[in-house]
């Protein structure tokens, strides 16, 4: 099993589940046209991840091979109807924002992927993590496009923050350019195809250049010794 710290790092960086493994992008895409929205749907993921994670681990057991996906899903289920009902109760207006995409966690692909290829195979504490570590590489994910597009499109962030944080959090709408008419392709699904583009091929940029020193060979010249 790898160590905690690899696990974090593999599903922050190494395996980002946006950004490497390419799952889950439908809701990436469609909810990512503000910072509010993608850590929304962000937290509701990684609580998801980490439950699920943490359910399978404790009954991986129990559960015949024949029969293992089906209770993957109806754990999964469970636990995004759950979660649904709990944004429904305290975040409504939110939850109304984005709509089908809280229930369609159930068929997010990374979710299941991580049930079948890591929680059934490791004990839970390890799997609760792995489950975090994903999930904040998918929040991330949709925090750092959220904020792109919401920059172009309307020239703000955190717009809507009160819809997470309350009344109070009314004010915490940054306007980053003034007077700014906004760039409508930046909040449109060609503009989120365009924006996760770019954020791919700069982490493929950091990852050449961060693998650049290890690649180097070291030539060592071995004078020959005088008789």
């Amino acid at each position: 099993m790898d160590s905690y710290k690899q696990i974090l790092k593999n599903g922050l960086w190494d395996n980002n589940q946006a950004f490497v493994a390419l799952l889950g992008l439908c809701p990436l895409l469609a909810v990512s046209n503000t910072v509010i929205n993608g850590l929304g749907l962000g937290i509701a993921t990684t609580l998801t991840l980490i439950l699920s994670n943490a359910v399978v681990s404790l009954v991986r057991h129990q559960v015949g091979s024949e029969i293992r996906l089906p209770v993957f899903v109806l754990i999964i289920a469970s636990i995004v109807t759950a979660i649904e009902l709990i944004m429904n109760a305290f975040f409504y207006e939110l939850y109304l924002i984005l709509g089908i995409f809280i229930p369609l966690i159930v068929t997010n692909c990374s979710i299941i992927g991580r049930a079948e290829a890591f929680a059934s195979k490791n004990p839970m504490l390890a799997s609760c993590i792995d489950g975090l570590a994903m999930g904040l590489g998918f929040t991330c994910a949709l925090v750092i496009l959220g904020a792109a597009r919401e920059v172009l499109g309307s020239g703000t962030l955190f717009a809507n923050a009160h819809l997470m944080f309350g009344e109070a959090a009314r004010d915490m709408t940054i306007y980053v350019i003034n007077d700014y008419e906004g760039f409508l392709l930046a909040i449109l699904p060609p503009g989120a195809f365009i924006g996760l583009g770019l954020l791919i091929a700069l982490k493929n940029v950091i990852d050449k250049r961060l693998a650049k020193p290890s690649q180097q060979a070291v030539t060592v010249t071995l004078e020959p010794k005088k008789a």
